[in-house]
Formats: structure tokens, sequence, C-alpha cells
């Protein structure tokens, strides 16, 4: 019979939620464990934000490098090393996890643990987990509190004959150790883009199918288009409002799409499946500990991130909520505010920004004009093309535009957009703005640093004031 280890707290997960938890809990003497499935560090560290902008600040120097005499700069030709660019990749990787993992280990209080987790109950009482390591030996632990924090993984569209072809998600075709000859890629997301514009760099014909009527659906329509724009000058395929039907391996990969009222045939090397993400809900038992879910599969939490089942809480992208390191780590913040300080910390009126990594960036943050007009707001808005920014014109960085919600009548920012060069840098100064509840006009008048991107912040309300 399994011995039953206590503990004062479960993570199951160790995400940008979980990992910091977990030293946290151990800190305030609170004996802990800290359950991982495959490596420390979760999505970001190992097949998300680390890995991806690794891959492409290479794909940076690539465009760069061929636009070199645009500068004055005279290059040879430019070939892609792609095995150094993923054991770079695979090198900064390894470091960010190996680093996270000797601090869990060095850690009093806390134990790491590898293995697959499962709810095993009771209903009330401390809950039970079992965990089966990949030797097969199995334990069983109990804890008065459970923080579910295990990510989300690539879905599978029912695509027919997908089961039948080497299909690549996020994390294998970051693996390749050759630039594909024509990558055919199926979604319009930040997933999608990211790669679809990197492998285009290194040098591979792209082609993107995607489902809607624009990219990145959450993005007002000017900006879903201008990212098109750019994406179209830099030489990727861009089908709108295409449905893949079927897919085939002949002589290549065989994409059968429904397109402008008629079935074509797009043949490629590679296949990206890049549709969305689900969450990694369905091997957790969690109908043991009535945790429920939403239809999706996403765990159900309050604003407080507690679940149906009392003691048990979800952080992360499990919850459903925006699926974002920041976020992820602001849900670890909340927990520790409450569990630890006693405070009332929750995820209501939060802002979310969140960057796009494509070049030029788009930079993100509160409501999108959309939205704010659905709200029935009564708003202004201030549009800026990167063209009228000096530093852009300096450094050639001319592409895409940036954006502001003002509500008009209390003058405080209720959005940006920042579509150009270091977008995620720029946006951070809005966001920062409306933390403090400081007025558009203040950044109108400030004085910023010439020249700068920020400094454009000026001309960009100065300009709807004027009404240019």
């Amino acid at each position: 019979m399994t011995k039953l280890q206590q503990y004062d707290a479960i993570i199951i997960g160790s995400g940008q939620a979980g990992t910091p938890l977990s030293t946290a809990l151990a800190a305030a003497g609170m004996r802990t464990a800290l359950i991982e499935r495959e490596h420390v560090g979760g999505t970001c560290v190992n097949e998300g934000c680390t890995p991806t902008k690794t891959m492409v600040a290479s794909g940076r120097v690539a465009y760069l490098a061929r636009r070199a005499a645009d500068y004055g700069v005279l290059t040879g030709a430019i070939d892609i090393d792609l095995r150094k660019v993923r054991q770079r990749k695979r090198d900064i990787v390894d470091s960010f996890r190996n680093g996270s993992q000797a601090k869990i280990e060095k850690t009093a209080n806390l134990d790491l643990i590898f293995g697959d987790a499962r709810f095993t109950g009771p209903l009330t009482g401390p809950r039970t987990i079992e965990i089966r390591s990949k030797d097969g030996a199995q334990s069983t632990l109990a804890a008065k509190y459970i923080f579910i924090n295990a990510g989300l993984r690539a879905a599978r569209p029912p695509l027919h004959g997908l089961d039948d072809v080497p299909a690549l998600d996020n994390v294998s075709i970051m693996e390749l150790d050759a630039v594909p000859e024509h990558l055919l890629i199926l979604g319009g997301g930040d997933i999608a883009l990211e790669f679809g514009q990197l492998f285009r760099r290194f040098g591979s014909r792209v082609t993107l199918v995607e489902s809607r009527g624009q990219l990145l659906a959450r993005e007002d329509p000017d900006v879903a288009e201008a990212i098109l724009k750019i994406l179209r000058q830099d030489g990727v395929e861009v089908l709108l409002n295409a449905t893949a039907t079927r897919v085939t391996q002949a002589d290549g990969i065989r994409l059968e799409v429904e397109h402008q009222g008629s079935s074509t045939i797009l043949v490629g090397s590679h296949l990206l499946v890049a549709t969305g993400r689900v969450p990694n809900s369905d091997t957790l038992n969690l109908a043991a500990a009535e945790i429920q879910t939403d239809n999706r599969g996403f765990i159900k939490v309050n604003e407080r991130l507690e679940t149906t089942a009392s003691g048990v809480y979800a952080l992360g992208d499990i919850n459903g909520g925006p699926a974002f390191t920041h976020i992820s780590y602001d849900d670890f913040r909340i927990i520790r505010s409450n569990l630890l300080e006693h405070k009332d910390a929750s995820t209501k009126n939060r802002l979310v920004p969140y960057t796009v990594f494509v070049d030029p960036q788009l930079g993100r943050v509160g409501l999108t004009e959309t939205q704010a007009r659905e709200q029935k707001r009564n708003i202004r808005v201030a549009k800026l093309p990167m063209t009228s920014v000096a530093r852009a014109l300096e450094t050639d960085e001319t592409r895409g535009f940036m954006k502001a919600v003002v509500d008009a009548d209390t003058n405080q920012i209720l959005g940006a957009a920042v579509l150009g060069i270091e977008g995620g840098e720029v946006m951070a100064a809005f966001e920062i703005a409306m933390m403090g509840k400081l007025p558009y006009t203040a950044l109108r008048d400030g004085i910023f640093a010439h020249p700068t991107l920020v400094e454009s912040l000026n001309n960009l309300f100065t300009s709807m004031d004027s009404g240019k």
C-alpha cells in the first residue's frame, strides 16, 4: 500500500505561477510539493516566449543583413545555419530552466517531484493527489491547499487526414535542422504570424491559411490590415476566409483549401498547425475533487482564482484567462497577497498588456477601439503613422502606426495599440499612464528625450487635438 505523504501545499505544474509560488510558500514555512510532468519553467521558458523570441532575434538579424545596403553597408550572400540557430535557442532555454530548477532544489521545505498528477479525492478535508513517475513508481500526496498551474498544449483541428501527416506544432517546428522549402501554416494568430515571418526571413516560401476574414481576430481591423500588409511585403502569402478541408502526403504535403468559392491544393514541404491551444486539464481527474471546467476544458475560477472545490486554485493559462506569462505571474501575486499577506487581491479590472512579436512589434493594452465602441463609450481616437516618428525615420523602420483610445469625458486613456519598431516598449508608456490614471494631456505635454520613440506621444495626442 502506498504511503500517504502530507504537505501543507501541493502545486501541479512549474510554470510562471507555480514556480515562484512554490518558493514563496516554502519560505513562509509551508511544507510544499511542486509536481512537474516534464521540465521546470512551463511553456514560457521551454516552448514559448524564451525559445521563440530567441529565434525571432536570429530572424531579425537575417532581415537586417539583407537590408544592409539600404544603410550603406555592403555585405555578401546571406545563408542560414538553422542548426546554429537551434543550438543558440537550446542553450538559452537550458540556462533559464536550469537556473530555476537549481533555485527550487535549494529551497528548504520544498520538494520537486517529477511525474504525472491526478486527483483521487476526497471531496472534503485534505485533497489527495496521485503521482506516477516515468519509471512507473506511484506515490500519494495530500494537502490543505492545491494549486493547478498545468498550462496548455497545441490544439489539433478536426482536419481530414491530419493524423496521417507529419505536421509540426509550436514545439517541433523549433527543432528543425534545415530551413523548410515551403512552409504551410494553418492559423492566423500570434504563433502562426511569428513563425510565418520568421521562416520567411530564414528563406522559406511561406503560405498562411486563415479561416477568418482577418488575422489576429482580437485586434481592430485597421491593426490587422496593417499587419497583413507587412507580412505580404515580407513575402508571406496569406489566404483569408480560407478553410482547409483535407491534407495528404504525396510528393510533399498537399493541403486542400476552400477559398473564394473554389477548391485549390497547396503543396508544401512542411505543415505547421497553429490553430489554438487547449488546456491540460483532461488528465487531472478533476471530477474526483468536484473541480468544474467550462465546455472547452478550462478550469472555472472566481476573481480570487478559487475553483469550485474549496482549497483548490487554478493559475495561469489553464483557468481560461489571457494566456500570457505576465498574467500567470500576476496570478501568483494574487495568491501570495491573499494567502500569505492576508490581503484582498483579485483579477478584477487588471490591465492586460501584451506584445505580438512580429516585426515591427504590436504592443497592446486596454480596450481596442472596437471594444470601446461596442460598450457605447464616448471616445476620441488618436492615430499617428510611424512615418511621422523621427526615430523611426532615422532607423528606416517606418512600417505601422500607433493608436490610442481616449475617454472623451474624462481624458483618461482607455487603451492603445503600437504597431511599430519596439512597439511593446512604447506600449508600456501608455500602460504606466493608465496605471497612474494620468489624462492623455500629461503625455501630450510631457518632456521626453529626443530623439526617442516615446517622444512621439507628444505628436500623437497633439494631432488628435488639432484634428489632423
